[in-house]
């Protein structure tokens, strides 16, 4: 199998692809991350088999203040019409959705951070990605923000109690997930040190190192497996969703 190019759009210094990025290297992907505004983000996808973009502390539409923000989202839907295997974290997700369509917005019922539980969909068991996950997976979620209405085509995947659209698929093999996968025990700390407002929210207890480290091992556990089917998806050598009859994809 030929290595897969997948390319990683990293929004935020303190969101690094982590372990996520050692799953699919070692699933055989090659990876070139940018790091906007530092790095040149690339006028085309030609060249990749795979897209990814990654969570970052901004909200989706914040041009304003990261006007390289509509560059991403036009990759992403790029991504999405043109089939080009592609995941959305957290803000990816959220980016994903605007861009298809979609509405974000400030959470109804508050942050949703600390690792939880999602729920399965019914469509999820059929689907490439999803199929081989657990009923209720351990995600790690630390966001404000929701996606309030999907795009007009997608097919959810997952929900929790506070927010119902945690993961969903556009097309064939376009993906958003609005939790983290890719997380350290470093990383979620620094993140509570820095927002003590958001991670106050979270249970007692929630970022205790042993804590953390028992929940990460729960994630790799679930998640590295995905991202080998991810680079599987990216190679070819996993078939996609099947079509769904909804039309095309409406980009926004």
């Amino acid at each position: 199998m030929t290595a897969p190019r997948l390319l990683v759009l990293q929004p935020d210094a303190t969101g690094p692809i982590g372990p996520l990025g050692d799953w699919l290297t070692a699933a055989g992907a090659e990876l070139d991350i940018r790091q906007p505004p530092a790095d040149e983000l690339p006028a085309r996808l030609d060249g990749y088999q795979g897209l990814i973009c990654l969570g970052g502390g901004m909200n989706a539409e914040d041009d304003a203040a990261h006007p390289w923000l509509k560059r991403v989202r036009d990759l992403l839907a790029t991504g999405a019409r043109t089939a080009l295997p592609t995941l959305g974290i957290c803000l990816g997700s959220q980016l994903l959705a605007v861009a298809t369509g979609g509405q974000v917005s400030k959470g109804a019922n508050g942050p949703e951070v600390g690792a939880h539980l999602i729920a399965k969909k019914d469509a999820a068991w059929t689907d490439p990605l999803f199929a081989e996950l657990p009923l209720m997976p351990d995600v790690m979620h630390f966001h404000a923000g929701e996606i309030s209405r999907l795009p007009a085509s997608a097919v959810l995947l997952a929900s929790s109690p506070k927010y119902p659209h945690q993961a969903f698929r556009l097309g064939q093999c376009a993906y958003g997930v609005q939790f983290h996968i890719e997380t350290t025990v470093e990383v979620v700390q620094s993140w509570a040190r820095h927002a003590p407002e958001m991670a106050a929210t979270a249970k007692p207890g929630a970022f205790d190192t042993a804590t953390l480290s028992q929940i990460h091992q729960d994630l790799a556990d679930t998640w590295r497996p995905f991202a080998a089917r991810f680079v599987d998806l990216a190679a070819g050598a996993l078939k996609p969703a099947a079509p769904t009859p909804r039309g095309t994809l409406p980009l926004a």
